[in-house]
């Protein structure tokens, strides 16, 4: 589902068009917080596309929040 940098950033692998996988990862991290309303991409409260932590790429998104 992710692709790990070395920096330990993850872009997700599915795009911003896989709504139950990024639910499901949002879920799975334990770490979501919601981004301002105006920020949000979707209308399911917990996602990874609603999360503050994701920063938006041509493809998909990278998180920025680091295990650990």
């Amino acid at each position: 589902m992710w692709e790990i940098a070395a920096d330990g950033t993850k872009r997700f692998l599915h795009g911003d068009d896989a709504p139950g996988l990024a639910a499901r990862a949002a879920l799975d991290c334990g770490r979501f917080e919601r981004d301002d309303e105006e920020e949000c991409f979707f209308d399911e409260e917990v996602t990874c596309y609603n999360c503050r932590w994701r920063r938006w790429t041509a493809e998909s998104f990278t998180c920025l929040r680091k295990d650990g």
